[in-house]
């Protein structure tokens, strides 16, 4: 077996444990603490690493090169996948998930900004239709806008910052430190924001799902946060396996799978079925994020070949 198809066995595979860990969380997020379950999949996800890292005999290693821009990752990936589940409590889990999915055009932007790489009119024009696909998802009125649709996309816009700021650190923070980042910013976040919410008379309607009370008195309870910490973390090492072993592109288009599981999942679960103007927009997203993925990675192809030309 080539490395991209174990690329693409282990995408699959983390994106059905992540489409796992959606479902759970969108089924128990009136009732659960929201906060608690991202705790605990912080802490569940820190122990997982440190296992691998010790089971293949590397050294654990959290600290990094870039503290402001590590704090800064850790503060915006927690805040924006947050918005993301908080979401999931008010729109449909196609809906969310291809939002979601309009990163690549935030990773395209913010490349442009932070890491100096030009955009052309190709991949502008791919932006314009995809963020048009957004639009036909979100049907925005003049009078009135879902505000839970933009939940997805503020999260895409988070995730899609963090990841060119790994870029930019990848030289002096490992892939391993940088993951530690994210858990350490989940797990001091979501403590922190339970502490100030115990403590205060937060009743801001949008965001009161995440005054939930922590629960320790229901083993079986517990068994399910923990049960979704861990779905979550392993579907990130497939990822992160997936990526040192297969093709980024091959790799970046599977990802799209999630999107399928998100519609079919929403179908036979929540009943929810998209309406014809969504189904067409999820299918401009999907299209146009593919071309943004076949173009970085033609330019990345252009970059190495020129460089071996120079060697």
């Amino acid at each position: 077996m080539n490395n991209n198809i174990k690329g693409l066995i282990l995408i699959i595979v983390g994106m059905l444990f992540i489409i796992t860990q959606d479902v759970l969380i969108k089924y128990t997020i009136h009732d659960a603490s929201l906060m608690q379950i991202l705790v605990f999949r912080g802490g569940v996800g820190f122990s997982l690493l440190c296992l691998y890292l010790i089971y293949t005999k590397q050294p654990i290693f959290f600290g990094t090169a870039h503290p402001y821009i590590a704090i800064f990752r850790g503060s915006t990936f927690f805040f924006g996948f947050t918005l993301f589940f908080i979401s999931l409590s008010e729109i449909t889990l196609a809906e969310a998930t291809s939002l979601f999915f309009v990163s690549p055009f935030f990773i395209t932007i913010y490349s442009y900004f932070i890491l100096n790489i030009k955009i052309g009119l190709n991949r502008i024009f791919s932006i314009f239709v995809g963020f048009s696909g957004t639009l036909l998802i979100i049907k925005p009125e003049f009078n009135e806008i879902n505000i839970y649709m933009l939940f997805p996309i503020i999260a895409a816009a988070t995730y899609a910052l963090s990841m060119t700021l790994a870029k930019k650190t990848s030289k002096h923070d490992s892939l391993f430190q940088q993951t530690f980042h994210i858990y350490i910013g989940a797990f001091l976040g979501g403590s922190a924001i339970s502490i100030l919410l115990h403590n205060s008379d937060f009743n801001l309607s949008i965001f009161s799902i995440l005054s939930n009370p922590w629960i320790f008195n229901d083993l079986q309870f517990i068994g399910l946060i923990l049960f979704i910490s861990t779905t979550g973390s392993l579907g990130i090492f497939c990822l992160i396996a997936a990526y040192r072993v297969g093709s980024p592109l091959v790799n970046s288009i599977t990802e799209y799978v999630h999107l399928i599981f998100a519609i079919i999942i929403g179908i036979i679960i929540f009943s929810e079925v998209p309406d014809i103007n969504s189904f067409i927009g999820i299918f401009l997203i999907m299209v146009s994020g593919i071309f943004v993925i076949f173009r970085e990675n033609k330019r990345e192809e252009l970059v190495v070949s020129k460089t071996t030309l120079r060697t």
